[in-house]
C-alpha cells in the first residue's frame, strides 16, 4: 500500500473509522479510561500520529473541502435545534446565570492569556478562541470559531487537550456541588420553594420529533448546503477587519445567524439535525488533527494549560457573583455552568446528578450556548489578540 494515503475516499475512510471506533469503544465495552481520556482526544490525536509518520499527509484537498463546505453545513444543521423562545420563557433566572458564565468565560480568556501570553507563540490567541468557542457553545463551536481565525492544527489540539484537562477537575467539583446545597443557598438568599418551581417547570420541556426518515435528512442536507452557498457569496463582499475578522469568520458569523434565524422556522422540527451534524463535527476533529505537528503540540502545553485552569477560576467567580445577585439555587449555577463548559454532553450528566428532572432543562440551556458560542467566541478571540498587541 503507498503511504501516504492522499485519495479523498482512503482519507475519509480513516477519520471516519477512527471517529466510529472510539464511540463504539466507549459504549460497547465501557472502559474506564474513558472517564479520563473521552473520545474526542483519541479521534484527534490518533490523526495526527498517523500524518506526523506519514501515513496520511498534513495537506490535502480534501481537508481544504472540510474546511470550507463540511464545517458550515454541520454548523448550520446544530443550530437548528435551539429553541430561543422556549430557552427564554422557561429558564428565567437559570439563563441569566449561565450567560453571566459565559460572560465570565468571555472575559477571563484575555486576562488568562495576559499572564500567560508571553510563554505562548505569536498566534497563540487564536488557541484560545477555540477553547473559548468550546466553553460556550460545545465541540462544534469550537471547530468553526478555530476555522473562521484560521486556527492551526497545533493550537486547535491544545484548546483540544486544555478543554478536556479542565472538565477532568471542573466537573467533579460541579457534581460535588449538590452535598453544598445548603451552604450554598444560604450564601445566595434562596427562598424556600424555588428548587421545587424550577424542576416543575423543567418537566415541562418535552419534545419528541420521533426517529429521522431518509427524506429528513435529503431537506437537512439541502437547507445546509443552501446556507453555506449563500454565506459565502455574502462573506466576499464584506469588509475584512483584521486579525479576527476575515472572510471566514464572516462566513461562519453569517452562518450562525442564519441557521438561529431557521430555528424560529418548521425547519426546527425535522428530525435528526443533531445527530448528522455532531457525526461530522467529529469527522472534522479527525481532519484538524490530521493537520496538527505533534513536536509543536508538546512545545507550549504546560502555560497554555496553566492559563486555561486560571481562565475556568474567573468563569467560577462569575458564577458565584450571578448566583448571589439573582438568589438561585446550586443545581441551576451548576447546570448552567455546565452547559457553558461541557455543552450538551455534560449538561445533563450534571442534571441527572443534581435532579432528574432537570435533564430536559439542562439540554435546553446547552442549547443556548451552541447558539451565543460563536458570537462570544470570537470576542474572546479578539480580546485576546488585542493582549497580544496584533488587534
Amino acid at each position: 500500500m503507498p503511504l501516504p494515503i492522499t485519495d479523498s475516499a482512503g482519507l475519509l475512510a480513516i477519520l471516519a473509522g477512527n471517529a466510529a471506533l472510539w464511540f463504539h469503544l466507549e459504549k460497547r465495552f465501557k472502559w474506564k479510561v474513558f472517564q479520563i481520556f473521552p473520545p474526542l482526544i483519541f479521534i484527534y490525536m490518533v490523526p495526527a500520529i498517523l500524518s506526523n509518520t506519514g501515513v496520511i499527509p498534513t495537506k490535502s484537498p480534501t481537508f481544504d473541502w472540510m474546511r470550507s463546505t463540511l464545517l458550515p453545513m454541520f454548523l448550520l444543521m446544530l443550530l437548528l435545534d435551539i429553541d430561543v423562545r422556549a430557552a427564554v420563557r422557561t429558564m428565567g433566572k437559570g439563563l441569566l446565570v449561565m450567560l453571566t458564565g459565559t460572560a465570565g468565560v468571555v472575559l477571563g480568556a484575555p486576562v488568562a492569556y495576559l499572564v500567560v501570553g508571553r510563554f505562548l507563540s505569536e498566534d497563540a490567541w487564536k488557541g484560545y478562541g477555540a477553547l473559548a468557542g468550546s466553553w460556550i457553545g460545545g465541540t462544534g463551536n469550537m471547530a468553526a470559531v478555530a476555522e473562521g481565525l484560521e486556527t492551526s492544527g497545533e493550537l486547535f489540539g491544545l484548546a483540544v487537550v486544555a478543554d478536556h484537562a479542565v472538565y477532568l477537575v471542573w466537573l467533579p467539583i460541579l457534581l460535588y456541588s449538590k452535598s453544598l446545597a445548603p451552604r450554598f443557598h444560604k450564601f445566595t438568599g434562596l427562598k424556600e420553594g424555588g428548587v421545587e418551581q424550577l424542576t416543575a417547570v423543567a418537566e415541562t420541556l418535552k419534545d419528541d420529533r420521533g426517529p429521522p426518515q431518509m427524506y429528513h435528512l435529503l431537506a437537512l442536507i439541502g437547507i445546509a448546503a443552501a446556507g453555506t452557498y449563500l454565506a459565502g457569496l455574502v462573506a466576499e463582499v464584506l469588509p475584512e477587519l483584521p486579525p479576527v475578522l476575515s472572510t471566514g469568520t464572516w462566513r461562519i458569523l453569517l452562518v450562525t445567524t442564519m441557521g438561529l434565524a431557521l430555528s424560529f422556522s418548521p425547519a426546527r422540527r425535522i428530525p435528526g439535525s443533531h445527530m448528522l451534524a455532531m457525526a461530522l463535527v467529529y469527522l472534522f476533529v479527525a481532519m484538524m488533527g490530521a493537520r496538527a505537528s505533534v513536536d509543536a503540540l508538546a512545545g507550549q502545553g504546560l502555560p497554555f494549560l496553566a492559563g486555561a485552569y486560571l481562565w475556568i477560576a474567573i468563569h467560577g467567580v462569575f458564577l458565584l457573583a450571578a448566583a448571589k445577585l439573582l438568589r438561585v439555587d446550586v443545581h441551576t449555577a451548576a447546570i448552567a455552568s455546565a452547559a457553558n463548559i461541557g455543552g450538551a454532553a455534560s449538561a445533563p450528566v450534571v442534571a441527572a446528578h443534581h435532579d432528574e428532572r432537570l435533564v430536559p432543562m439542562s439540554i435546553l440551556m446547552a442549547l443556548v450556548g451552541y447558539a451565543v458560542g460563536n458570537y462570544a467566541a470570537f470576542l474572546a478571540a479578539w480580546l485576546c489578540a488585542w493582549v497580544a498587541g496584533v488587534a
